[in-house]
């Protein structure tokens, strides 16, 4: 680490700079001299150096302007302060005014590495703290928005544009079309990156699991209740929520989470203290909450209050150009992660897919191309190892619900009625498959 640390050494007397060089260019370091303040400065404006030595008095500028000067330039300089004994005060002044530490003349060789070796570790120590958040983020984008058509470009730009506020955001679009992804991606760019990105999935709970999973609850509130638990708001402290399906709470919630949105307070359920917390709110839906303001199933106040920003996610069989793109990246995803070699899908079967009409969007597509690596032959993915089924390839329907219906029919006869193997595959909880079962009747289809 030594060869790639930078020192600067500022002092008045040759002697002085003699010395201290010819010790660290021993040692490996890169080293500069500068015989006063007025040199010293000069240099920085060309060239930044991880330690700067410098001697407190010195003809001109001393040293502690000169410190005051330097952190303007780089606030993340380490500067080292030399002083003789008779200026110890002065050398605490620096140290308050933000100067990493000092010593006093004349130097012992080992106090003086020492003191070097443990500002090298603190320079490496931030490196690596700055290396572990670019790669914290790179992790958080690990599932980056695949396309390059027109009207993803368009959401991408909207995306890259509302994450730099902390503004309420409801992404639409059809099932499948990727809301929790584009919801990463907003996280993911904003200033609150570094905290945590929270989900919920409304449709999933009931309106008491609802209510504790949001705001959490007090030993004994309820039956069940055996210590006190953090709610996903107080969870999301200083990140982001993500509410999904947010079109499926009831009255009461919206009541609640209306009230929430205007305080950034709540009470854990069972208790009687406010609980603050600073965060952003994203929601997804399916449905036109409009339309269902209209007719009174969902509040108008928290609709305006949700919908500051709104991002609509165009389905797969309106970008069709994206299809190649996002068959490539499941490929490669699944091979990967079952340790094979890349595969190429034959001319014909990918003429197919951006023939197809994708009900299920690209958690269908993600879906086809998982099994026909599974089940194909190894050596390229052909037209016969795609599962196109005919009940939904000639759905005219244009009722969301009916696609929506006719898809979830062909998972579940594609995995013999298993709701758990399903309801991975519909990239859902088995609650919420139970709960669409039921809202569709699809047990009186069964075949």
């Amino acid at each position: 680490m030594a060869n790639k640390i930078s020192i600067l050494i500022v002092d008045d007397e040759e002697s002085v700079r003699d010395s201290l060089y010819n010790w660290f260019i021993e040692d490996g370091y890169n080293v500069d001299c500068a015989e006063n303040a007025q040199k010293a400065l000069s240099i920085l404006e060309n060239k930044n150096f991880d330690i700067i030595l410098a001697d407190i008095r010195m003809p001109g500028m001393d040293g502690l302007e000169m410190q005051r000067r330097i952190k303007l330039l780089n606030k993340d300089s380490i500067i080292i302060i030399m002083t003789a004994f008779s200026s110890v005060d002065s050398a605490v002044r620096a140290l308050k005014d933000g100067a990493y530490d000092y010593i006093t003349k004349p130097f012992d060789p080992d106090d003086l590495s020492h003191l070097i070796r443990n500002a090298t570790k603190q320079i490496t120590l931030k490196a690596e703290n700055e290396a572990l958040r670019e790669k914290v983020v790179s992790l958080e984008n690990i599932d980056d928005v695949i396309g390059n058509s027109e009207a993803i470009i368009k959401v991408l730009k909207q995306v890259e544009t509302v994450a730099q506020s902390s503004s309420s955001v409801i992404i639409t679009g059809e099932s499948g079309t990727g809301k929790e992804l584009i919801a990463r991606a907003i996280h993911s760019n904003s200033k609150r990156k570094y905290f945590p990105l929270v989900s919920v999935h409304c449709g999933a709970l009931t309106e008491s699991l609802l209510e504790s999973e949001l705001f959490g609850h007090e030993k004994g509130a309820f039956t069940g209740a055996m210590y006190n638990r953090k709610g996903r708001f107080e969870m999301a402290d200083g990140g982001t929520i993500f509410l999904d399906e947010i079109s499926t709470i009831s009255t009461k919630m919206q009541v609640e989470l209306l009230r929430v949105l205007e305080t950034k307070t709540f009470v854990r359920v069972g208790g009687n203290k406010e609980v603050a917390s600073d965060f952003r709110i994203i929601c997804a839906t399916n449905k036109d909450l409009m339309k269902m303001v209209k007719e009174g199933t969902f509040r108008e106040d928290l609709y305006y209050r949700l919908n500051v920003v709104n991002i609509t996610i165009p389905p797969l069989r309106d970008r069709i150009e994206d299809i190649p793109p996002l068959v490539d990246y499941f490929i490669r995803k699944y091979c990967t992660s079952m340790s094979r070699s890349i595969i190429p899908i034959e001319p014909a079967a990918l003429k197919r897919l951006e023939q197809y009409d994708f009900p299920g969007n690209v958690r269908e597509l993600e879906n086809m191309i998982e099994r026909a690596i599974v089940v194909g032959n190894q050596k390229e993915i052909r037209l016969k190892d795609l599962p196109f089924e005919k009940q939904v390839m000639t759905n005219t329907s244009e009722s969301l619900d009916d696609l929506e219906k006719a898809h979830i029919l062909q998972i579940l006869g594609k995995y013999d009625w298993n709701i758990s193997r399903s309801a991975k595959a519909l990239n859902v909880d088995r609650l919420t498959l139970y709960n669409k079962i039921k809202k569709y009747d699809l047990k009186s289809l069964k075949s």
